[in-house]
């Protein structure tokens, strides 16, 4: 059973739990290290940055919207457009390749934790916690944040 004491914060950091002797996603069968192994925050942070930038472009491109630091800057409905775009662009490309531009270029993917590639269901619930934000920055001691614990994927590195 899952308890409070199970999650750290944003303050506490995902190694706060973990024991001596064991690494974050041990208890997953996964690697200490390498490819197979969980995914380090920074580098899920860079990719996620890099989908927002692409999903900023395609906004822009599609819709109008105004780039960032722009004058007039972009209005909160349009903000939401570009949520919308990183949203149907996770679900599309998680769903069927199992990562997004932002995950490949940083050489991590998104698995079921049983193995293999998560369902369209998985990423579906999946990004629309991510979308949320706030299941992204509460995460356990194996460093899964709950909008992937919820769905039950892991992001683990490719290389």
């Amino acid at each position: 059973m899952v308890d409070r004491r199970d999650f750290g914060s944003w303050l506490s950091g995902p190694g706060e739990r973990t024991a001596d002797g064991q690494w974050r996603g041990q208890r997953l069968g996964l690697p200490q290290s390498g490819p197979g192994s969980i995914a380090p925050f920074g580098a899920r942070l860079v990719g996620i940055l890099i989908d927002w930038a692409i999903a900023v472009v395609i906004a822009r491109g599609l819709f109008g919207v105004p780039l960032p630091f722009a004058d007039p800057p972009a209005t909160g409905g349009q903000g939401f457009i570009v949520l919308g775009v990183l949203g149907v662009m996770h679900v599309l490309l998680v769903g069927t390749v199992g990562t997004s531009f932002g995950h490949r270029i940083m050489g991590l993917r998104v698995q079921a934790v049983m193995g293999g590639r998560a369902t369209f269901v998985q990423a579906l619930v999946r990004t629309i916690l991510l979308c949320l934000f706030v299941p992204a920055i509460i995460w356990d001691r194996d460093g899964r944040g709950l909008h992937d614990k919820v769905p039950n994927t892991v992001v683990i590195r490719t290389r």
